[in-house]
């Protein structure tokens, strides 16, 4: 048992130092989200209305709204900065971690983590800035971190294209399934598209920031590396550590809620 116990650790270690932004990350968000109202932790935030009340206004002051975005820049310049590290609710928090997790990991060990932390922010500030120029008259407060793991998922698939992911797919009973990520961001990307065409504005998932990262994700890693993508055996250190190649994730539509990215 001690033995199982210091190999996970040195894995973690591993892990930690391989891809520091990435977990660096997860906890900031973590950390904010716990902190503020939406994670319904901290009582001083109140209850019932008196919460929500809180929430509009904590979202609206920290997260990005569309037309104060366009009606005054100068002084809203940063909202889609600190956008990124907001998040709706539980479900918004986690759904966006898992996906950073399993794919961040090896895209920042491919980029660097100074690259990859200017990557990150970057592609989520131009997936948030895409949302807004194209609701530039909504009120409504647009929050989460899902533009710029979107832009992750992009690079990845570039680098990795033939990286097995398993899948957990609603329409298949949720059987775990393991595709080339060829088959997977790309069937994930479709899913994001038909649900853009059918949202409408309003409160709900902002599927359209998710394309644009995506997009810009994927551009940055195709000018950048050009031909020298990652190789398969790259997988097993940064995501599993025994040397098979393993991410996991599963490609659906987020859920519903406050305007999320």
């Amino acid at each position: 048992m001690i033995s199982e116990w210091s190999t996970a650790t040195g894995r973690t270690f591993r892990a930690l130092r391989a891809a520091p932004t990435t977990y660096g990350l997860i906890a900031l968000c973590c950390l904010i989200f716990v902190l503020g109202p939406a994670s319904g932790i901290v009582p001083g935030y109140g209850t019932g209305y008196a919460l929500l009340d809180t929430e509009r206004v904590y979202f609206r002051h920290w997260g990005v709204v569309p037309a104060e975005l366009f009606a005054a820049p100068a002084a809203h310049a940063l909202s889609p900065v600190t956008a990124l590290f907001l998040h709706g609710n539980w479900v918004h928090l986690l759904g966006n971690m898992l996906f950073l997790l399993v794919f961040g990991v090896l895209t920042e060990e491919r980029m660097g983590r100074v690259e990859f932390t200017l990557f990150y922010v970057g592609c989520g500030y131009l997936a948030l800035l895409g949302y807004a120029a194209a609701n530039a008259t909504s009120e409504q407060s647009l929050v989460g971190a899902s533009g710029a793991i979107s832009a992750v998922l992009g690079a990845f698939l570039f680098l990795f294209p033939r990286a097995r992911v398993t899948s957990l797919l609603p329409f298949l009973f949720f059987l775990p399934l393991r595709f080339p990520a060829w088959v997977v961001l790309p069937f994930w990307v479709a899913l994001q598209w038909v649900a853009a065409g059918r949202s409408v504005q309003g409160p709900g998932v902002a599927y359209l920031a998710h394309l644009v990262g995506f997009g810009v994700g994927f551009g940055y890693a195709w000018v950048r590396y050009g031909g020298r993508r990652g190789r398969e055996g790259g997988l097993g250190r940064a995501a599993a550590g025994d040397g098979r190649a393993r991410v996991k994730t599963a490609p659906a539509p987020a859920p519903e809620g406050e305007n999320q990215p």
